[in-house]
Formats: C-alpha cells, structure tokens, sequence
C-alpha cells in the first residue's frame, strides 16, 4: 500500500524556533542548557518542545528528574532537522551571497563600438569590485541591440536609441555630438566647429545606411541642404576613425570617440548648423526587477561624469 503523506501547510509546519529548540534539547538533555544555548528562558524552551511535539503528534523526550531521555521518534527525527537546518542555512547563505553581490552573474548587451571603447573600464571596475560575478557580454549588431534586451537575453544593454522603444527604461549617462575626425590640414584646421556645407567639399567617411549614426548623418545632411562627398561606407565606427587617422578622409563619427583614437594627430571638430546629438544610454526593461548584479553594474555605469 501506498504510504501516507499528511499534506503540509503553515499551520502544522514546525518553525525554526521549535526546531532549533529540539537540537539544543537533544545534544544537550537539559532543558536549562538548551535555554543557554538559545538565550532563551527555560519556559520559553519547554513551550517550544511540547508544541513542536503537538505539530508532528509524536513524544520527542521522556521528561526525568535528571532531565530529558530522548525517545526513538526523537532519535528519527534528530538527522531530519540537522538537514533541514543545514539547507536552510545554505539557502539563506546563498541568497545573502547573491544581495551582496558575492556570486552570480550579469548579461550585457552593446554594439561593438561600445564594446570596444566604453565597456572595458566598466567591466574592469564592476569586476575589481565584485571578482565573484560572471559577466557575459553580447556583442550585437545595431538594429539587434533592443530586441536582445526586450527579449531577456540580456539584463541591461548600452547604447544609443533613435526613439523610444515601449516596455525598456532609458538612462542617459554620456551626452555626445557628432564630430568630424581627421588629420588636419589646409582643408581641415585643427580648431574650431565646421558645418555640414563645409563637409560637403571634404572626402568623408561614414558608416553603411541603416545603421543608426548615418540616419541621423543624412537627416543632418538633408537639413543642411548639401550633399555629401561620402568615399568610404564601413560597418564600425572604430574603423570609419581608424581609416581618418591615416588621412585617408574625414570620419564622421561621436566626438568622444576621438579619447580611444590610437593616434595622436588626428583632431575633433564638432559639426554644426546643425548639431547632432548621440546619446547613450543604459536600456534595462522597464517593468522588470533588476538582480542585484545587474544594478551594481548599472550603479557603475551611470556614475560616470557626463559628457557634454
């Protein structure tokens, strides 16, 4: 025949009082050393056994004149409760390890510029702060960047929006302007804003159409009413930078791209008439709980100063 098994509710469960009461009381055998042992009083204890024994309908102790004679229900259930105790000691280590950010782990979603320029010295501090967490980076294209967050494949992503996406929180941490990088020359002098007509006369380098900097680039340029001299079409930014530091032509690119340049001859302008901003930003989903991994590294990120 099957065995019974007494469904358990809050109501008949035993606590960790009554538990931890019956292990002083049964390495102990006096209920006075049991009370010492739980900074408790000797009623207190007493109470705490006999509803325990209520709870489970069976007699733990045989209670002498010398003290407690332990009965073999007690002798049974003695290695029960040292396991539940244990588990739950490790289930709340556990989870006191994850709230500190001790342990666990934290997925990160960006573009390759970000990956390349600014998320080094983020994961280098998350990780000097918290050595124990795995950090994941995914690496994605672009137009991949929010449907990798939207869809929870990753926790929090950093990168520039064009709209507001519904259902993800955006965090502005650096406010940036579109620049024009090159080496200077007599077409191109190292100070000083330039316009987009004043671009128009310029070999220039951009990334492909549909990537989110070269709409803004075209809208800019439409505005302006000029048309620009674009010579080479690249899929990074790193590279459109990397090409204008060997005087191949001049990138358009986020000013603060220039702080990762290899070079040192290469120069920034800042376009104008009009100015394009570039913000980016932490994406998180909006109605969802950060881990508290995932809020340190979006503590670190958003304490960078912001760029003007």
């Amino acid at each position: 025949m099957p065995s019974y098994k007494k469904p358990l509710s809050l109501a008949t469960a035993p606590s960790l009082r009554q538990l931890r009461a019956f292990v002083a009381a049964y390495q102990t055998g006096q209920v006075s050393a049991a009370a010492e042992a739980l900074s408790l009083t000797q009623p207190a204890v007493t109470i705490l056994l006999r509803d325990l024994e209520s709870k489970l309908g069976v007699q733990l102790f045989d209670r002498t004149s010398r003290g407690l004679r332990r009965t073999t229900a007690a002798v049974e259930a003695f290695s029960h409760v040292e396991r539940i105790i244990s588990e739950l000691e490790s289930f709340v280590g556990s989870m006191g390890e994850l709230s500190a950010v001790r342990r666990g782990s934290v997925r990160i979603a960006c573009t390759s510029t970000v990956a390349q320029t600014l998320l080094p010295s983020l994961v280098q501090r998350f990780e000097s702060q918290h050595p124990d967490v795995l950090v994941e980076i995914l690496d994605v294209a672009p137009l991949d960047l929010t449907e990798t967050i939207l869809s929870q494949r990753a926790d929090l992503a950093i990168g520039t929006l064009d709209h507001r996406v519904p259902g993800l929180k955006e965090e502005v941490f650096i406010r940036d302007t579109l620049s024009a990088v090159g080496l200077p020359g007599p077409e191109f002098t190292a100070t000083g804003g330039i316009t987009w007509k004043q671009l128009a006369l310029l070999p220039l380098i951009t990334v492909k159409p549909g990537y989110g900097v070269r709409r803004r680039i075209d809208a800019a340029a439409l505005e302006a009413k000029v048309q620009l001299h674009i010579r080479h079409e690249v899929s990074l930014l790193m590279t459109a930078l990397a090409l204008a530091e060997s005087g191949v032509g001049i990138a358009i690119v986020p000013g603060s791209l220039l702080a990762h340049a290899s070079g040192r001859r290469a120069v920034a302008r800042r376009i104008v008439r009009p100015t394009v901003e570039r913000d980016i930003s932490l994406l998180t989903l909006a109605e969802r709980k950060p881990s508290p991994a995932s809020e340190a590294f979006r503590r670190i990120v958003l304490s960078k100063t912001t760029q003007k």
